[in-house]
């Protein structure tokens, strides 16, 4: 670790990933993304061992897709979703991640543990909307520990919007994902050059698991 102007600067993943200062996140991990990503299997297994891993070392936040009410969503919202979905009526736009519907629901295999967070948001960053950055400045974290999906969406949007708020953003490359694999792969190559990407098994190695 270096010191400088009274600002102490990490040097290695080490440092970077220390339990002291970090924090998990798992990324909208619900059925209704997990079942259409182009690599199922091996994702869950990955994230699953990754999480037990870490769970008793440092604070984990899960975060679930929400849509804000329909008569509060934005019209951007609204004309993206339409596009997503294929449909040319707002009325036939599908009622996604509705409460209680199975699409919404975590995998049971890396479904959260009571000490774990599970964060409620309605935007493509965990900023946006939330408590987020306050309970993490609360805790003396820095470091934020990226996983999920989709990686050219919300992964890299808030892999970004953390390095400009100056926390560390390290992406997990084999525990997020997409439904796009040309995405997925373009995302990791923009991801390095604005965040530290690195698989799960350097991390656990690092961390000294």
């Amino acid at each position: 670790m270096k010191k400088a102007h009274g600002i102490s600067i990490y040097e290695d993943l080490a440092e970077m990933v220390d339990p002291g200062h970090s924090c998990l996140v798992v990324w909208d991990v619900q059925n209704g993304l997990v079942d259409r990503i182009f690599n199922k299997e091996e994702f869950i297994g990955n994230l699953k061992s990754f999480i037990e891993g870490l769970r008793q070392k440092m604070p984990v936040v899960y975060t679930l897709i929400t849509p804000l009410p329909k008569e509060f969503q934005s019209s951007w919202y609204i004309h993206n979703m339409m596009r997503r979905f294929n449909v040319k009526e707002v009325d036939k736009l599908p009622n996604f991640m509705a409460p209680g519907s199975k699409e919404r629901d975590i995998p049971e295999a890396v479904e959260p543990a009571k000490s774990d967070i599970v964060l409620n948001k309605s935007t493509a960053s965990i900023f946006i909307g939330t408590n987020f950055e306050h309970m993490m400045r609360n805790k003396g974290i820095n470091s934020l520990i990226f996983t999920g999906i989709a990686t050219e969406i919300g992964i890299e949007s808030s892999a970004r919007d953390a390095s400009n708020r100056g926390f560390y953003p390290i992406v997990v490359s084999d525990c997020v994902s997409s439904m796009d694999k040309g995405a997925h792969e373009r995302s990791l190559k923009n991801l390095d050059k604005i965040a530290v990407v690195k698989k799960s098994a350097e991390i656990l190695a690092s961390i000294g698991r």
